[in-house]
């Protein structure tokens, strides 16, 4: 298949990279009145809210970033010479609007938000903000049936509560969706966990609900290719969702995020397993905590938006069948 010229991204060759204005990957903006949204088969989505982070804030900032970031993106996968946006009709369907004095409206607009996109027919690649957003979305696109997922992460987001009962934290929206019948937790797995704990809580609840997690260290020992493998196995060929925090790159590559933990990939190995996502039915994605405070460079962002583009590629496979 070959997608619409209206969808195809401005090239560099027409328009400087730094001219214009910048939408994901110079995509066309297409809002839920716009005449073309019935033709978008992936939307590039910004969720700029960060209201459950716990350390360092700034990933509200994430979305804008990305996209400025990610006005370097090709057209070609210069690896897999995978053409995206000729084998889907891609567009940046803008951001959802978070209330940043009110968390639970703020999941409600998200949820609401996400419902609309999946009511169209559309898969969802969403740019953070922080992890909590990945809750509200799942909630949109978990129902009926719950998914499968593959996370990409340092921490396991797990954990019960945080500060004596607060339930909804960067550190939670996996409990929650287990909770919540959104989540297979046997159609899960947990890629890059590392640094210091409080506690063994989340690795028992992990354990206790069939969640399968993989520390940093036996994913250095084994390699991307064989840990990607299983993650591949455990998920199956039913809709999963791909969680991508950009913590799970090391910090001396990806230092733009809230919580950073030492010892993980490199950014050759962060999109490595993105690229190893072959076969995977994903129903939606995001690449989330992407903090531009940390990093004014851009370089988390590009590299950030990179990740996006190797997920798009099979997206675009998927929705090009």
């Amino acid at each position: 298949m070959t997608s619409d010229p209206f969808f195809h991204p401005v090239s560099g060759f027409d328009l400087p990279r730094y001219a214009g204005v910048p939408t994901f990957m110079r995509l066309p903006h297409v809002n839920f009145d716009h005449p073309r949204l019935k033709d978008v088969q992936i939307g590039f989505i910004g969720s700029p809210w960060d209201s459950g982070t716990t350390n360092r804030p700034g990933p509200r900032h994430g979305p804008r970033q990305l996209r400025d970031m990610s006005t370097m993106i090709r057209a070609q996968n210069g690896a897999t010479g995978v053409r995206p946006f000729e084998m889907a009709n891609c567009a940046d369907m803008g951001d959802v609007a978070p209330n940043p004095a009110d968390l639970h409206d703020s999941m409600t607009r998200i949820t609401t938000f996400f419902e609309q996109v999946r009511a169209n027919g559309i898969r969802p690649l969403t740019a953070g903000g922080d992890h909590l957003n990945s809750l509200p979305i799942l909630r949109a696109l978990g129902k009926p049936d719950p998914l499968g997922m593959i996370h990409f992460d340092s921490h396991t987001d797990l954990f019960y509560s945080y500060f004596g009962g607060t339930m909804y934290t960067h550190g939670t929206p996996f409990r929650r969706a287990v909770e919540e019948g959104l989540l297979d937790p046997k159609r899960v797995v947990q890629i890059g966990i590392r640094g210091t704990t409080y506690d063994s809580e989340d690795r028992d609840f992990a354990d206790s609900v069939g969640i399968r997690v993989i520390p940093i260290e036996e994913f250095h020992a084994r390699g991307p290719e064989d840990v990607m493998a299983e993650a591949k196995e455990i998920v199956g060929k039913a809709p999963t969702y791909v969680s991508y925090d950009i913590d799970f790159v090391d910090p001396a590559f990806a230092p733009g995020t809230g919580t950073p933990e030492v010892g993980g990939p490199n950014s050759y190995q962060a999109l490595q397993v993105a690229r190893l996502l072959d076969g995977v039915n994903i129903a939606g994605a995001d690449l989330v905590e992407v903090s531009p405070p940390f990093d004014a460079s851009g370089g988390t962002a590009y590299l950030g938006a990179s990740v996006m583009f190797e997920i798009l590629c099979h997206m675009a496979g998927l929705a090009s069948e």
